[in-house]
């Protein structure tokens, strides 16, 4: 097993529609087995645990992405269930466990789109475009 520091989470409600998740402190584990099956751990606030409440009675999966160890790597997606919250002093322990999905749509390229739909183009489209992919926003942030 590997586990790495999870640096950022945020809910998938459709294919171009991401809720960030405030975190208070997070981790991923790689569990390394057959099924190639990840855990992730996130405490959050109340106010975020709320988010996740009717999540944990569904039975279907629940995608959410994740960066790890650095604030500059991509997002990596993962298809998930919530085996377990669990109040911790003043905060929430969320407990997912899931296996990584390969989307077919990079960073890079919802970068653009979500660029474009700004109206931006030309010149200043490109320099956007390099300072963006230079610093990594979340897509969410990128509306502003």
């Amino acid at each position: 097993m590997k586990s790495f520091k999870l640096v950022s989470l945020q809910l998938v409600l459709d294919k171009h529609q991401l809720e960030d998740v405030n975190l208070l402190d997070g981790l991923i584990i790689n569990k390394e087995d057959e099924h190639n099956r990840w855990l992730i751990e996130a405490f959050v606030t109340s106010g975020e645990y709320e988010k996740f409440k009717t999540y944990f009675s569904r039975t279907d999966d629940l995608t959410i992405q994740a960066i790890i160890t650095k604030r500059e790597n991509d997002p990596a997606t993962f298809l998930t269930k919530i085996l377990h919250i669990k109040e911790v002093e003043d905060c929430y322990s969320i407990l997912f466990e899931g296996t990584l999905k390969k989307l077919k749509v990079e960073y890079a390229e919802l970068l653009l789109q979500n660029l474009l739909q700004r109206g931006l183009s030309g010149l200043e489209l490109l320099q956007e475009f390099k300072e963006k992919l230079r610093v990594r926003p979340k897509i969410t942030e990128l509306k502003k």
